[in-house]
């Protein structure tokens, strides 16, 4: 779980993108970014539906993937999907790497600052634009290291 206040803030910015993209601010929309901003776990779709459908019984999966694609699209989401695992989702769009379990597919956030900088290649492919830049530290957890012992 994050705190009020992180949650509080990304709400803030969910509704004034929203507004500023001419996105309908819907309840339905505010209940599934709200089950994703709540938490920095990076769940997938379905995690996220079963949480969603706790207070919206009536609603479909599809309409979460739905509003998820319109979030990424949007900028309001991050995709993060590692390992060729299924896809998951990061509402923290501030700059950070994630850290990530090779047994049990954990992602953890890793602050950016932390890290060393990482430096991009002199020459890309012809055409190729660098939007940004994301490293994945892999390793073990302290549930599956545990685990393990």
């Amino acid at each position: 779980m994050i705190s009020d206040d992180s949650l509080r803030h990304r709400m803030d910015l969910f509704r004034q993108r929203c507004l500023e993209l001419g996105l309908a601010y819907t309840h339905q929309r505010m209940v599934i970014y709200k089950a994703l901003a709540s938490t920095n776990t990076h769940p997938t779709p379905e995690a996220v539906y079963e949480q969603v459908k706790r207070e919206i019984p009536a609603i479909s999966l599809g309409t979460v993937y739905k509003n998820i694609r319109t979030f990424t699209e949007s900028g309001l989401l991050r995709e993060v999907t590692v390992l060729h695992d299924s896809l998951r989702l990061d509402a923290n769009l501030g700059d950070h790497h994630h850290l990530v379990c090779v047994r049990c597919k954990a992602i953890f956030d890793a602050p950016e600052s932390e890290a060393t900088p990482v430096r991009v290649p002199e020459s890309l492919p012809d055409g190729f634009r660098l939007e940004r830049c994301s490293v994945l530290f892999l390793g073990v957890c302290a549930q599956c290291a545990a685990a393990q012992q």
